[in-house]
């Protein structure tokens, strides 16, 4: 397994492009006994994935939003260090939705795997787990957490470097009139100024300028137009 982190360190450094980033990752992986790999950025909104998993899991992940059900999301920051996890383990006294979620997963191939999250800029996490089909890893549990995190910091820092796309990520959807809003509070338009562009009331404004902050999770009104700006929704 330590071995894997090395390779890891060598992909970050030396991957010309996407392409060659993501299918490295995949060939490494296989050669070390294991079937997929999933980069989870963790966000209150704007969580994304850059994995080989099975298309229709990814899309079903988000989609369900299990992402805020995940037990090795949650382990992941609990624990804030590498880990070995099995499914079969994990869903003990578990409640419904999460034997749910881990029978799904597992119709994916998706049993067991090593996780490990590191802490990324503005209070989020990412994760890089390396799943296999199989029930339990016969991994030593003795990773070299230094080793781990190192490479995943990397990685991470690589694929925020070249803008890697998303194979999958959480679902925003704003109301048009939302962003209509949003937009011109964006390009620097005080509630007053929108009205009387749009031909709304001011009432009107703000009332689609506080739901479009909410459906953001957005403290203020410049964060919600920086989200907006970033996931590409204005």
């Amino acid at each position: 397994m330590n071995s894997l982190f090395q390779k890891l360190t060598d992909i970050a450094q030396l991957a010309l492009d996407e392409a060659m980033l993501k299918r490295t990752l995949a060939e490494s992986v296989h050669d070390t006994g294991l079937d997929y790999y999933a980069y989870l950025n963790v966000q209150p909104v704007g969580a994304f994935a850059v994995s080989n998993y099975p298309m229709e899991w990814q899309r079903r992940y988000f989609a369900q939003g299990y992402i805020n059900i995940d037990p090795v999301v949650a382990l992941a920051k609990r624990k804030m260090k590498p880990f070995i996890w099995a499914a079969s383990s994990l869903r003990e006294c578990a409640s419904a939705r999460v034997h749910q979620f881990y029978s799904e997963a597992g119709d994916f191939g998706i049993r067991s795997g090593v996780s490990i999250p590191i802490p990324t800029a503005f209070g989020h996490m990412s994760i890089l787990t390396l799943a296999s089909r199989t029930p339990s890893l016969a991994f030593s549990n003795d990773i070299d957490h230094v080793a781990a995190t190192s490479a995943v910091a990397q990685l991470h820092a690589k694929l925020e470097q070249r803008e890697v796309q998303p194979t999958a990520r959480m679902r925003i959807e704003l109301k048009a009139k939302q962003a209509i809003c949003l937009k011109w509070s964006a390009e620097g338009k005080c509630m007053k100024a929108i009205a009387m562009i749009e031909g709304m009331s001011y009432h009107n404004v703000n009332f689609h300028l506080n739901n479009a902050r909410k459906a953001l999770d957005a403290g203020t009104l410049p964060q919600a137009t920086a989200l907006a700006t970033r996931l590409k929704l204005i």
